[in-house]
């Protein structure tokens, strides 16, 4: 684990409280969603923390991250996770099934389960099977389950699992525990705010963000390792966590390189850091300017309309192909707004994500707070070379989606 890990066992401990039941006013039985920002720490605390913690109530703890490859279908990661833990269960009759070259097996004399083929429509089974092989319940954290929801199959699953937990809980008696995390909130809540959606009623929680203990903790191993600087000034420390949006691996990067011996000190270690924080942030800032500079009018016209609608954005509706024409000077028609998204889809990185059932948003939820802040600075939109007008790019016919 890493020198400068920080860990939270309160908040771990008040998250297996709620999903336990130990706390009567939390409904995370039922299901717990967490949400917190890219890069603040989430992926860690579920893995080195809130996985070991739940391990300890004496739990089948599976761990999967949707993001994990993102060339495969979430459902069928999903289902390999389950698979392979109940593989650890099944112990020598799997052995000597394996060996045979059997891969359904009769469970208890009551289930069959085929290892290779567990799929949305069997997800449900499976997990009952594990519960009982195991002798165990069993809680199953999914990191970045919004992910879920760019396929079919994805939607399946988060089906499958709503149904698994209502089959496998009663009162007093949960044996199957659902924790679902992601990096957009507005994301996640496509899994519990409509009547379609697998977890309808749901609450999401945001996360606790790493706070000015974290900095304690780190000026405390800083003061360790470099004793001549100290007292260390943790105010200026924390100021410049803020600036890099409470992220600790920017953070750390910029310790590092502020104490690299071979780097001479400017202002003071602890105004150094601060500075360093700062022409990160500006840089980040800067890399979304450029990302937006170098697209087609059409197509940043539909990402200006997306900054503003968030969660509304209709992208062919008659307002938003009003709003298209006002920004570019041309009449844009929805084939050509379908061509504009297909293209801001297919950047590298993506600006643009996609669910199963046609619902867009931004990929990086970042590009919200900068649109926001440079419109509250009466900057915007941002102004670079002039492009190519949008009437001349725009008549290829557009791809299928």
């Amino acid at each position: 684990m890493d020198v400068f890990y920080y860990s939270r066992p309160l908040l771990a401990d008040q998250l297996v409280a709620d999903l336990t039941g130990r706390n009567p006013f939390s409904d995370a039985s039922n299901g717990l969603f967490l949400a917190a920002p890219r890069r603040t720490g989430k992926s860690t605390f579920l893995q080195n923390e809130l996985r070991p913690a739940l391990d300890r109530t004496g739990r089948v703890v599976v761990y999967v991250d949707l993001w994990s490859d993102k060339s495969r279908n979430p459902g069928a990661l999903i289902a390999d996770a389950v698979a392979a833990e109940l593989q650890k269960h099944l112990g020598i009759v799997a052995k000597t099934a394996k060996a045979a070259g059997v891969d359904e097996l009769n469970i208890a004399g009551w289930m069959k389960i085929d290892t290779k083929k567990i799929d949305g429509a069997t997800l449900t089974d499976a997990l009952r099977a594990l519960c009982e092989m195991s002798g165990k319940p069993v809680a199953l954290i999914i990191d970045e389950a919004q992910h879920s929801l760019t396929s079919e199959e994805g939607e399946t699953a988060m089906t499958a699992l709503k149904s698994a937990r209502d089959q496998l809980n009663r009162p007093g008696n949960t044996r199957l525990l659902l924790v679902m995390s992601g990096s957009d909130r507005d994301k996640l809540l496509r899994l519990v705010n409509s009547n379609a959606a697998p977890f309808f009623g749901s609450a999401i929680s945001r996360m606790p963000e790493l706070d000015r203990d974290f900095i304690v903790h780190i000026a405390s191993l800083v003061g360790r390792s470099y004793p001549h600087i100290m007292p260390i000034d943790v105010d200026t420390l924390w100021d410049a966590f803020q600036r890099l949006a409470h992220r600790p691996q920017p953070f750390l990067r910029v310790l590092g390189k502020v104490l690299n011996p071979l780097n001479s000190p400017a202002q003071g270690f602890e105004r150094d850091v601060l500075e360093l924080a700062e022409s990160e942030r500006a840089n980040d800032e800067r890399a979304m300017e450029s990302a937006y500079l170098v697209l087609r009018p059409i197509e940043q016209a539909v990402l200006w309309r997306m900054f503003e609608q968030k969660d509304r954005f209709r992208p062919y509706d008659a307002e938003a192909l009003t709003f298209y024409r006002e920004k570019t000077g041309t009449k844009i028609t929805a084939q050509k707004a379908q061509a504009a998204i297909a293209s801001l889809r297919q950047q590298t990185p993506s600006l643009m994500w996609k669910s199963a059932k046609g619902e867009y948003a931004l990929d990086d939820t970042g590009m919200y707070q900068w649109f926001e802040k440079r419109k509250r600075d009466g900057i915007w939109p941002p102004v670079g070379p002039d492009l190519e007008d949008a009437s001349e790019q725009e008549e290829a016919e557009p791809p299928r989606m």
